[in-house]
């Protein structure tokens, strides 16, 4: 496929502007990751305000998918719903398919060309400093995403992100407080912060960064709301204001979702990561020091252009230092677009994948010996469910577990539990 300006494609926006008949069901299938979660849900907010009725996809008249395609395997996923839902047209189950979201901002003229049954393919949803998006919310009622910027204020060399969602954009102050406090009232407990870079929140707007300075404001909102997680820091843009708000602040969940992506100093540099070794191994020793009961999520890319066996040699013994409380594993993904698609040294498939089984089996040790370490401990937990026929058994998740990424914590008790309860 050939690599498409993220300019030359009309946003969900001009939904209206397709021809689809008001008052039809609408529903949606959501790929990726929490932010595509969130353009989901202002999508439906979007076809609900013009009339249309959300429903679940197998009831649905018109399906709407919102792609993704930040690596191979998510862009395959993406072209194999699309065929799965242009089938059911076919046989009479859904009258119109619509294709949204990042594959649809990247490839739009290359979908529309391949696959001629498609009613609309359309980009992603507009990002508004100032308004708080109408949205038809698909989590439980007692946790929520809140998207508070656009973009990445990086440019890392394997990422297409930038390219796809155009330039860094962070919503007001103001504009995420409202909302907030829209979520307190309708009884949100939880307020789960994302974005590609939410460390960098605030600096197109304030010439700063201002996570913490939103983060001062948001625990004074509401009555409700008991927990604030924040997932994607960007690590180069982690402040030491940030980690003394984190600390010193009962509501905000000590965990960082920071993805890392590699240790040694030849590919942060060639990746233009903008932070060295030694700067990653002073701010985890920062983050422990100061944040002592806190919980480190992060991730890594094995087989990025010009990684050695020593490099790789480098990222493990990184890992089994710092045992990281939660670790994800991504094979290097060859993007368009980025600089690292045309840089030598590209690693052969079979090696990343053994670079990649190689981690993961470092850190399921780690994992396993930091379970055991919870073993007497008492600790926080959100109730998400009750297990059905379990004769009391809730499922429910710590401080230290983002919710659909992280473990869960099973509670038996006698006691009823309604979701959104938090036990202390």
């Amino acid at each position: 496929m050939i690599y498409k300006s993220v300019k030359k494609l009309p946003t969900t926006q001009d939904l209206k502007r397709q021809r689809i008949k008001q008052g039809q069901n609408v529903g949606v299938v959501n790929l990726g990751c929490a932010r595509n979660l969130v353009d989901s849900q202002e999508i439906l907010g979007r076809l609900k305000k013009n009339g249309h009725r959300i429903v679940d996809i197998e009831r649905a008249d018109i399906a709407v998918v919102n792609t993704c395609s930040f690596i191979k395997e998510a862009k395959e996923e993406s072209i194999d719903t699309i065929i799965e839902l242009l089938e059911l047209k076919k046989q009479g189950k859904i009258k119109k398919v619509i294709v949204a979201g990042c594959l649809a901002q990247r490839y739009g003229k290359e979908l529309a060309a391949e696959f001629k049954e498609l009613d609309a393919v359309v980009g992603t949803p507009q990002f508004s400093r100032d308004t708080v998006p109408d949205q038809v919310y698909l989590t439980p009622k007692h946790f929520a995403y809140v998207k508070i910027c656009e973009s990445c204020y990086n440019q890392c060399g394997f990422c297409a992100i930038p390219h796809i969602k155009g330039k860094f954009r962070s919503r007001r102050i103001e504009s995420v407080l409202s909302e907030v406090e829209r979520l307190d009232k309708q009884g949100v407990t939880e307020i789960n912060l994302i974005g590609q870079d939410i460390t960098a929140y605030g600096m197109d707007i304030y010439r700063e960064f201002s996570l913490a300075k939103l983060l001062k404001e948001m625990v004074k909102t509401g009555k409700n709301i008991r927990w604030i997680r924040l997932l994607y820091a960007f690590p180069a843009h982690v402040t030491d204001e940030l980690i003394d708000v984190i600390a010193n602040e009962e509501k905000i969940c000590n965990y960082i979702d920071m993805p890392l992506q590699h240790i040694s100093d030849g590919i942060l540099k060639s990746q233009n990561r903008n932070i060295t070794t030694a700067q990653t191994k002073e701010l985890i020793a920062k983050l422990r020091r100061r944040i002592p009961r806190g919980s480190l999520r992060t991730t890594f890319i094995v087989g990025l252009p010009g990684e050695t066996d020593e490099d790789f040699q480098e990222l493990l013994n990184f890992v089994k230092e710092n045992r990281f409380e939660k670790v994800g594993v991504f094979v290097y993904s060859r993007e368009e677009g980025t600089k690292a698609y045309d840089m030598s040294g590209q690693v052969p498939e079979k090696v990343k994948r053994q670079r990649m089984n190689r981690l993961m089996e470092v850190q399921r040790g780690i994992s396993q010996d930091i379970q055991q370490s919870f073993v007497g401990r008492r600790l926080k937990a959100m109730i998400d469910e009750k297990q059905k026929d379990s004769g009391g058994m809730y499922i429910g998740r710590s401080e230290y577990d983002a919710p659909d990424v992280d473990g869960i914590v099973y509670i038996r008790s006698s006691k009823p539990f309604l979701p959104e309860i938090l036990l202390t």
